[in-house]
């Protein structure tokens, strides 16, 4: 499914994932052959465009969805969906809304979504189609088998990605210890980070659509990604000034802002991010250390912060002594060892794939 989903959009699927009773109410509607509107909040606007029905204030289920979408029209719940708010309510809000929709009920559910704010679900019996409304967004439902399909194949790109990754980092890690990183290996790693968060956010939102249904996708997907790198260390170590907060943040997001097209180029990557060397690949760069520090699980992030600010790049970590390290606020014998041992293994691993 190519749709952007919002935040709301995605609060809204999972609200009517399988083995919830608003699902359960839908698709009873479905198999009864009759259609549906129902609105998931209730405020003043949809006061103003609604008239006649009937207050109701019980609680939410799917049997009573059913047994109230017989009369005419609308449904309106509360935001959470645990709570029936009134039936039979006739809405009519402004034809001046633009509106790609055909059907009377399809153009109504459109036009009140963007009117009110609120998701807007509408069931067409003779199309055999559940659409949600929501954020200027149309998102017609699909049945748990294609969901599902979808998931795995989702999957099984992930596993390949993953694997790509780990070899783009064990490269890029062989190359540090060298001194011979260039902008190209960085930003390498950098597109398979984003190819990676793509296809789990893929499967993410597969698992918010199948509900109780998508535990062993769910399960799959944490087993993929556990303990997956991010793409802060690396900014850390390559941005020409080391960046703070906002200036990740905003380096993220405009990795992910990249079309297809352009994140296949690393060259357009490159300039993206903010990487030294305005797109020339070749560029030489050194790390200042962040990646290979964040690898040792029991430093703290500030005291590895103060080691990167001590030593002039990685390189100078390297080759500091066990007095060199201890000068460093946080760090006293046993833990000046464990980082001289942790960065000594992970030279000689490097190497040793390197070469192998």
């Amino acid at each position: 499914m190519a749709t952007a989903r919002t935040h709301l959009l995605t609060k809204t699927l999972a609200l009517l994932a399988p083995g919830t009773e608003l699902r359960e109410g839908l698709e009873r509607i479905l198999q009864g052959g009759t259609g549906a509107l129902v609105v998931l909040g209730m405020d003043r606007m949809v006061e103003a465009i609604g008239t006649g029905g009937f207050d109701i204030g019980i609680e939410f289920t799917g049997t009573r969805l059913r047994e109230l979408a017989k009369m005419d029209g609308a449904i309106v719940c509360d935001r959470d969906v645990t709570r029936i708010l009134r039936a039979g309510v006739h809405l009519m809000p402004d034809p001046a809304i633009r509106t790609e929709e055909s059907g009377t009920r399809h153009r109504t559910a459109e036009r009140v979504a963007k009117q009110t704010g609120f998701p807007v679900v509408s069931v067409s019996a003779s199309m055999g189609i559940i659409t949600i409304y929501a954020d200027g967004v149309r998102y017609p439902l699909e049945d748990s088998q294609a969901i599902m399909f979808r998931a795995n194949q989702a999957l099984q790109t992930l596993e390949r990605y993953t694997h790509r990754l780990e070899q783009e980092f064990a490269n890029l890690a062989s190359l540090e210890i060298e001194s011979d990183v260039t902008v190209r290996s960085v930003a390498a790693a950098l597109q398979r980070l984003e190819l990676v968060r793509r296809i789990t956010a893929e499967v993410d939102q597969a698992v918010v659509e199948l509900g109780t249904e998508g535990r062993m996708v769910q399960m799959q997907l944490e087993e993929l990604v556990l303990g997956q790198p991010d793409a802060d260390a690396l900014l850390l170590d390559y941005l020409p000034v080391p960046p703070d907060a906002a200036a990740l943040s905003q380096a993220r997001e405009a990795l992910a802002g990249l079309d297809p097209a352009e994140l296949a180029d690393l060259s357009v990557v490159a300039r993206t991010v903010g990487l030294p060397g305005a797109g020339d690949l070749e560029v030489s760069v050194a790390p200042r250390g962040h990646r290979l520090l964040a690898g040792i699980k029991s430093l703290p992030r500030a005291v590895a912060d103060r080691l990167v600010e001590r030593f002039d790049g990685l390189q100078a970590l390297m080759a500091a002594n066990l007095e060199d390290l201890r000068v460093v606020d946080g760090v006293g014998e046993q833990r000046a060892r464990s980082i001289r041992e942790s960065l000594a293994r992970t030279a000689e691993s490097s190497l040793l794939e390197r070469f192998m």
